[in-house]
């Protein structure tokens, strides 16, 4: 396991990391939607790609309004997935098998259908009456603030009964908690605790810097000119936009609640946590602020590479500005998720270049300082799907089509067969989201058996790894190209010091190194074909070539 080889010890820093969308990984029973013995049958086939680590999308109880991202238990395995035991069974299984087991924590807000809602929305005076965020109207009845919803509107909806507003980030169904309210922090932590004696070995902690809101609800000022759009926290069909989020989001509270979110993992051993910001053009500085001091987050990851940009420039300048404004704390990177266009179909120019980009974007993503996450079907290089209107799930998608269709793209069911009924995900003759023609093609059982696919590339990459220590923790230092197209960067650690090279272009490039020839081993990287030629390096299109120095 990479986590073994990492300077600390620490299975995580390094570590590659599997995402599970639980609906579209594999059904058992005939209903048209994954569920968690689905996942454990899988198991095997996760574990043979060499990762480290599956994390799982949530799959708690949840009237689904936002594909469980709603929760109504946090205690309980909603019936679509399964059952506390089969939950039990996954985790023996991954263990079983060398893999950890990480779970999404939606702590932000609830389903409006969770008993703590319930019970708040009866009175001003109950027992949980100030556990989510409560505002009285302003005089004329309009909403408390400007706050904006990422799905859409106002960030407040009116409640009949209490004759209040209550906030809510998301859906109008997703309440906010108060995090103001020392109860709710106990009763969140609790549900973690939960999860923890069942034997979780992390968290991946949805949303994290949205905990807490500014106590005095004041207005969020508009974005001027020089911070630019919230970029990436919303397409720039929304107009969430148009906000300075800095009372709504990210409030200095926050750091005492992920102090005492560690404090609780540090009571068991091994165990991790990794966040996701979505922090405009602060995030960087709010993962430094959250995973500095080993006393809050493990790791966080951003949204910097979930973007259109695939070019050396933009990828030296995420990673050089993270480590440089992230001094003592550590990064998760990802070019893809469940919440953005699969990478190969942002990427590639043309369908022709969707395989040779696949191949190009594990390689680099493998050969980067940090962990990894790696999204179901990537490694098939699956391109997005196009969903028609009729068939779209996702609230959002329904919200801003036609200009924005949603994430149904990316959550379509894993292609296991190109000739069982439905790819082999779902007896049923509907699955919750259609499988696309293209995909078929590209299923496991069509790549598995041929050494030079995108899954075997996968594979060999990850194996290799696996096989330098180096490429887990080790320093990263890039250097100057002429060539607008050309990423050099070296890893260092312990002595050791491996080159890459990578070219971007769709064409061939010899590329002059910087570096003592003498002391240049070239080695073999996995499916890439560059090769040392004299003073320079020649690349293909779309090609790498590593050497040790």
């Amino acid at each position: 396991m990479t986590g073994e080889k990492s300077e600390n010890g620490a299975w995580w820093r390094g570590g590659v990391i599997y995402q599970i969308y639980p609906r579209s990984f594999q059904d058992t029973t005939g209903d048209g939607i994954g569920d968690l013995p689905g996942i454990t049958r899988r198991l095997a086939y996760v574990a043979e790609l060499g990762v480290d680590a599956i994390w799982l999308s949530p799959f708690f109880k949840s009237p689904m309004a936002d594909m469980g991202y709603d929760v109504s238990d946090y205690l309980d395995v909603d019936p679509m997935f399964g059952t506390l035991d089969d939950f039990r069974a996954l985790v023996a299984e991954a263990h079983r098998l060398g893999l950890k087991v990480i779970i999404d924590q939606v702590l932000s807000h609830t389903s409006d259908q969770h008993a703590w809602f319930r019970e708040s929305r009866k009175s001003k005076v109950n027992d949980k009456a100030d556990w989510f965020v409560w505002a009285d109207a302003k005089p004329d009845g309009t909403a408390p603030n400007n706050w904006l919803s990422i799905f859409g509107g106002p960030a407040w909806e009116w409640d009949g009964t209490r004759k209040q507003y209550y906030m809510h980030n998301f859906l109008a169904s997703q309440p906010d908690l108060n995090f103001h309210c020392k109860a709710v922090q106990d009763a969140l932590l609790e549900t973690v605790r939960f999860w923890l004696d069942l034997g979780v070995d992390g968290f991946r902690l949805d949303t994290v810097n949205y905990y807490f809101c500014d106590a005095k609800l004041r207005d969020n000022p508009a974005v001027d000119g020089e911070l630019g759009p919230a970029g990436l926290d919303a397409p720039d069909v929304n107009p969430y936009g148009f906000q300075q989020h800095i009372y709504d989001k990210t409030r200095p509270e926050n750091i005492a609640f992920l102090q005492r979110f560690r404090a609780l993992l540090d009571e068991y051993d091994d165990r991790s946590s990794v966040g996701e910001v979505g922090d405009g053009a602060r995030s960087l500085k709010t993962v430094a602020a959250y995973t500095s001091g080993n006393d809050k987050l493990h790791m966080c990851y951003t949204f910097d590479f979930l973007g259109p940009n695939f070019s050396p420039a933009h990828i030296r300048d995420c990673v050089e500005n993270f480590f440089a404004t992230v001094k003592d704390g550590w990064v998760c990177w990802a070019f893809s998720n469940h919440d953005v266009d699969r990478h190969v179909s942002r990427f590639a120019k043309t369908e022709a270049e969707r395989e040779p980009v696949a191949r190009l974007a594990i390689s680099l993503l493998a050969s980067l300082r940090g962990s990894i996450c790696l999204y179901q079907g990537e490694e098939l290089g699956l391109p997005q799907a196009d969903i028609a209107f009729e068939d779209l799930q996702d609230p959002y998608g329904i919200r801003f089509w036609p200009s924005f269709k949603g994430r149904d793209g990316c959550r379509t069911p894993m292609p296991w067969s190109n000739v069982a009924p439905h790819a082999g995900f779902t007896t049923a003759d509907k699955p919750w989201l259609p499988v696309p023609a293209e995909h078929l093609p590209l299923s496991v059982f069509e790549q598995a058996p041929e050494p030079d696919t995108v899954y075997n590339h996968y594979r060999a990459v990850l194996s290799f790894r696996a096989e330098h220590d180096v490429l887990f923790d080790g320093d990263i230092a890039f250097m100057d190209s002429d060539d607008d197209d050309v990423l050099i960067f070296t890893r260092q650690k312990n002595g050791k010091t491996l080159l890459f090279v990578y070219n971007f272009a769709d064409t061939p490039k010899s590329v002059p190194l910087q570096v003592a020839l003498e002391h240049v081993d070239s080695l073999d990287l996995p499916g890439m074909t560059g090769v040392l030629n004299g003073a320079h390096v020649d690349l293909g299109a779309f090609d790498g070539f590593c050497a040790r120095l």
